[in-house]
């Protein structure tokens, strides 16, 4: 689900009091350091503004797969807008951009844009080949009782799993959630059919690599599914299973 730009602001509003926060205690230690040169302190402070405001973007973003603290908190993550791997050039470039976005002021140019773009991608979005989506927030189950093998493979491309979570919809992770629940109360044809019907779906929206894929069965692949999307939205209720 695409982020809107109203849901964007918020999250940047954010980042900027972070970034407000890191600025100062710089110019602080500045200040101590230089306090014979003034002029020199306030010149060098607009630099650090400019680096620590890039320098903020790109780092976050890079060690938190997309996120800011502002996405993080509000759910937003910066993908790729084929669904391949998210690559460091893309962060600098939607981040070092996000200048030009801000003019003249309250990020004028970039707000336009993303009114005018199917995707809501701003100058920066467009130069990077990024999108932002929104994370629904969806409840955890208890993994334990999803059987099957505990590893998911779809770890191994953190990039597709990302992508695929931010395709998923609640309603279409709840309906995969209740057939891993409700697997054993099925007839062995209904059950094959009811997975493989499932799996046929989720892999239209993202495909995996065959190396990944091949060598499980559906009923697997939607516990890989439902263990991703869980897991990613970070939202940690347990069905209430008691041991």
């Amino acid at each position: 689900m695409l982020a809107s730009p109203v849901v964007r602001m918020l999250a940047w509003i954010i980042d900027i009091m972070a970034i407000s926060i890191v600025t100062m205690i710089v110019r602080f230690v500045l200040a101590l350091a230089f306090i014979i040169s003034l002029d020199f302190v306030m010149a060098l402070s607009i630099i650090v503004y400019f680096v620590v405001t890039v320098g903020y973007g790109i780092c976050l973003e890079w060690l938190w797969n997309g996120q800011t603290l502002g996405k993080r908190l509000l759910r937003l993550r910066v993908v790729d807008e084929g669904g391949h791997r998210l690559h460091f050039s893309q962060i600098v470039v939607r981040n070092l951009l996000r200048f030009v976005d801000s003019l003249p002021m309250f990020y004028f140019v970039g707000g336009v844009t993303t009114l005018f773009n199917a995707r809501a991608q701003r100058l920066g979005d467009l130069a990077a080949g990024t999108v932002v989506v929104r994370q629904p927030m969806i409840a955890s189950p208890d993994v334990d009782q999803l059987g099957g093998i505990k590893y998911n493979s779809f770890k191994d491309h953190p990039y597709l799993e990302a992508r695929l979570c931010s395709l998923v919809t609640p309603r279409e992770a709840s309906l995969a959630l209740s057939a891993l629940m409700r697997r054993n109360q099925l007839d062995h044809a209904s059950r094959l059919k009811v997975f493989r019907e499932l799996a046929q779906h989720f892999k239209e929206l993202v495909q995996f690599p065959a190396e990944v894929t091949d060598d499980i069965s559906d009923e697997q692949y939607i516990r890989n599914v439902v263990g991703s999307v869980y897991r990613l939205n970070e939202t940690p209720i347990h069905s209430g299973r008691k041991n």
